[in-house]
């Protein structure tokens, strides 16, 4: 199928010799025959002709031209943008010496006989640091710590907590360095004495000392049951661990530190006591990114005229890395900015321009001005010197948006590295931009000219600061107090399996709002306050009966059945449009039997309830035949249930 031709003008033949007879009668009333016999008449219809002619090869303007006429106005097609997630790259062992896993690391997806891997790499180069013990410490409610050296020195327990353990009571570790981002272990040998909590939900959180104080670890596992058995703590560390001094000893710290139990949950009768403690570190965890990277790619010799344009080898460019042009000179490199334009760029200024979708690195022109004079926007490299880009990224697409899990393979091993593992979701991979969307930017372009004003204005602008996003509404801020307000509710893109996704997946990170914050605050109305947050969720659960075709699979129905129950009440990608649920649009049980009774197999469905469902508690309302939904909210599908009765 080719490419749609676009109608520029829906004028034809007739239509033109129409026109041309009513401005006959507006601006010649003399002329009373309009025949086809009139000399004059036989005129207009040749000229409608001709210009019929000419729409039609209008009309076939390939997309090519279109995409030049788009560039003249400063539109060109958004680049794809690369899915990031943090990797884990397990050890088989604890090692004696700290292990480097280099930057560029590969990790892929498994191959399989239709499906090439999705390969990532890591952006930062890792460290996983050795480390052991080096002295216990307690803590009472939140007070200065103790060292308990005197009780490590002749073998005896430790109390983890006080007498009647209480809430900020801490059991402190010190590590003989610090290990940032890394897997930390903890073996224990604990006595059953801190009785009384839930060893699955102890009252315990776990946290390692930064330059911002105490940030806490995710917990791998806990095998102790809150420090009531002998086993093993498995933390991840967070990036900004480091060596300080607390009780007078320099180490890098770890604690647990004990919180109120939550709801209905026992609290500790009595302390835990420690008979021993051994650490060591067993990973390490790295931003790893869905695209290549392309070092030291020369781009050739300077011909030393402005206005000179290079492409790279491999386009397009990810946002990532800020890409920076070097031009040899004077026996060193000299680096070139890249900006967004060289409206403000002077004769001396350093400056590039480039395409990310086509690759084009381009050096500031020269202007002749009215007076004869020529303006150079942007410094010209000098004749014959080497032009090169130490690095940039290329790949990305919504391709590397993988699930949880998916990146356990290492096309070049490293030794004494056992796997790779993704413990979240790859987020904010995007294809690139298609020429048809960019037709319908470029009337936005030229409206908004990069200012926020209207609605619509900060949904475009925040689309393109963060391409990542698979939805954007803006609404007035809530509230009197909020007069002049502007909330932009932030949907990102993510993965999801049969239509199902993780509700943690739909709240962007905390780089996406930022980002876009950033951007939209040197372009808002002055005195316009701006919110940028995710939208409120609203879970839905569907329990469904439904009777079976004669011979048909009732356990294969019932999986279709709620695989397409997930796909239409998707926030991403569901509704009746397949673009998303619609921004408060209400739920009808009346919709739900028509998704239903269109999967294969489905002979009847006998009946649907509908309970409103908190995603996060998980509490459900009283079932109803309609959900209220806010206008500015979204459905969340939580745990559809379909029974299938079989058929006759």
């Amino acid at each position: 199928m080719g490419m749609p031709i676009p109608n520029l003008d829906d004028r034809r033949f007739q239509d033109l010799v129409d026109e041309g007879k009513r401005l006959v009668q507006e601006r010649c009333p003399e002329w009373t025959d309009h025949n086809v016999h009139d000399p004059g008449v036989t005129l207009i219809e040749a000229f409608a002709y001709m210009t019929d002619q000419l729409l039609y090869r209008l009309n076939r303007v390939p997309d090519r031209l279109m995409v030049s006429f788009l560039d003249l106005i400063g539109v060109s097609p958004l680049p794809p943008a690369a899915a990031r997630t943090p990797v884990t790259f397990w050890l088989s062992a604890p090692r004696d010496e700290d292990l480097v896993v280099p930057v560029g690391t590969e990790v892929a997806t498994e191959r399989t006989e239709t499906v090439e891997p999705v390969v990532f790499t890591t952006a930062e180069e890792l460290t996983v640091f050795t480390c052991a013990l080096a002295m216990l410490a307690t803590s009472a409610e939140g007070g200065p710590p103790v060292l308990r050296e005197e009780e490590m020195v002749s073998g005896r327990r430790v109390q983890a907590f006080s007498d009647q353990p209480a809430y900020e009571d801490a059991l402190m570790f010190a590590l003989t360095q610090a290990v940032p981002s890394n897997v930390l272990v903890l073996r224990m040998d604990c006595d059953v004495e801190g009785v009384g909590v839930d060893p699955r939900n102890p009252p315990l959180v776990w946290e390692a000392w930064t330059a911002g104080g105490w940030v806490g670890c995710e917990v791998e596992r806990d095998g102790t049951g809150g420090l009531n058995k002998a086993g093993e703590v498995v933390l991840h560390v967070p990036d900004g661990h480091e060596v300080s001094v607390l009780a007078k000893r320099r180490a890098g710290w770890v604690r647990a530190r004990v919180i109120p139990p939550a709801e209905g949950q026992p609290y500790y009768s009595a302390p835990p006591t420690v008979d021993s403690v051994s650490a060591f570190t067993i990973g390490g965890t790295v931003d790893a990114v869905n695209a290549d990277p392309v070092r030291d790619e020369t781009l050739g010799l300077s011909e030393g005229v402005p206005g000179q344009v290079f492409t790279l080898a491999r386009p397009p460019v990810v946002p990532g890395k800020p890409l920076v042009v070097e031009v040899a000179g004077g026996g060193h490199w000299d680096q070139w900015e890249v900006v967004d334009h060289f409206a403000d760029s002077g004769p001396d200024d350093r400056h590039v321009t480039l395409d990310p979708a086509s690759g084009q690195i381009s050096f500031g022109p020269a202007v002749r001005e009215p007076d004869g004079t020529v303006r150079h926007y942007g410094a010209v490299p000098p004749k014959a010197a080497p032009i090169r880009v130490p690095e940039y990224l290329t790949g990305g697409g919504r391709r590397g948006n993988v699930a949880r899990g998916s990146l356990s393979v290492m096309p070049t091993p490293i030794p004494f590295v056992a796997r790779p593992e993704n413990r979240s979701p790859a987020q904010g991979g995007v294809d690139g931009e298609t020429v048809e969307a960019a037709k319908v930017r470029g009337p936005l372009a030229l409206r908004t000219r990069n200012r926020a004003v209207t609605v619509e204005d900060y949904e475009a602008l925040a689309q393109r600061a963060a391409p990542g996003v698979a939805r954007v509404r803006c609404v007035a801020a809530a509230g009197p107090e909020s007069t002049g307000g502007v909330r932009l509710l932030v949907v990102p893109d993510a993965s999801e399996v049969d239509g199902r996704l993780r509700f943690e997946d739909l709240v962007p990170s905390e780089q996406i709002l930022t980002q876009i914050t950033t951007d939209l605050d040197g372009r808002r109305v002055v005195g316009t306050r701006l919110v940028v947050e995710p939208p409120f969720y609203q879970g839905i659960t569907v329990v469904a009966r439904v009777t079976a075709r004669p011979r048909t699979d009732p356990a294969m129905l019932r999986e279709d059945a709620l695989s397409a129950l997930y796909r239409y009440f998707n926030p991403l990608r569901g509704g009746p449009d397949r673009t998303g649920w619609p921004f408060g649009r209400p739920v009808h049980a009346g919709e739900v039997f028509g998704v239903l009774q269109a999967v294969r197999g489905t002979e009847l469905v006998d009946d649907v309830l509908l309970f409103a469902a908190d995603p996060i508690s998980g509490e459900r309302s009283d079932p109803v035949q309609r959900i209220q939904v806010d206008p500015n909210a979204l459905v969340f599908s939580f745990d559809h249930q379909v029974r299938v009765s079989a058929g006759g």
